[in-house]
């Protein structure tokens, strides 16, 4: 995997105000599938795919999510601490620059659960430094598992696998769906001011320099954000 990253990012800093009372003492990165907590899930699969650092950021009962980790070492973690304000998904990106260094990282959500291919290692297989700034993990709609909205994107110009997205705009629906990790260059946050903004402002930058790609997943995806989804990714588990 000449594209393999060193260093990944979990975004691990939401409220889970969705969870309902599941996360009113409990963080929902801590929350268990498969009985193991949602942010070891995650730290397995940047360990699987070749990091051997992790930056988790940290908000809602951080310190819990501290304390668990304290003596976890692959990968190795570090924290970038959100307690006082949430920056949203491309502020807290932002927000752990420094510790993400230059080179390419995985970016990946606390609260995804896939069976299938091993996503980190596809996107690093199908990463091409020369052409792209960020490379997405997309899921067909089909495979999203407890999925009930209208999809996020078209792929054109697909080849060996990799596409350009196109955002689905007025269209009724589209067959894709961002599945929760990606590859992206640190460089790519500059520029913005400092606070919360979305990292759809920076896909959406890339996408008009050309440098915004999209490899789909083989297999199911489950984005752990409601109890219907917990229940649906341990569903998914005892399945695999």
């Amino acid at each position: 995997m000449s594209g393999t990253p060193e260093r990944a990012m979990i975004m691990a800093a939401g409220k889970g105000t969705r969870m309902g009372e599941l996360t009113r003492t409990t963080p929902k990165p801590l929350l268990p599938v498969g009985g193991r907590p949602l942010i070891d899930h995650a730290l397995d699969r940047a360990a699987e795919g070749g990091a051997r650092e992790a930056v988790v950021n940290l908000h809602h009962l951080g310190e819990q999510i501290r304390a668990h980790l304290g003596g976890r070492t692959r990968p190795r973690v570090a924290f970038s601490d959100e307690s006082e304000a949430l920056l949203d998904t491309g502020g807290g990106v932002r927000k752990a620059r420094p510790l993400l260094g230059e080179a390419p990282v995985y970016v990946l959500n606390s609260d995804a659960i896939w069976t299938g291919a091993a996503p980190l290692p596809t996107l690093a297989g199908a990463w091409d430094g020369a052409r792209m700034d960020a490379l997405l993990h997309f899921v067909r709609r089909e495979d999203a598992i407890a999925y009930t909205r209208a999809g996020d994107f078209f792929l054109e110009d697909v080849a060996g696998g990799v596409g350009r997205p196109v955002r689905r705009g007025a269209a009724a629906s589209a067959p894709y769906i961002y599945a929760s990790a990606q590859i992206i260059r640190p460089a790519a946050f500059d520029g913005f001011p400092d606070g919360p903004f979305s990292t759809n402002l920076v896909w959406d930058r890339l996408l008009e320099a050309g440098r915004l790609f999209a490899v789909v997943h083989e297999g199911a995806w489950v984005d752990v954000g409601t109890q219907e989804g917990l229940a649906a990714a341990e569903a998914l588990l005892a399945r695999a």
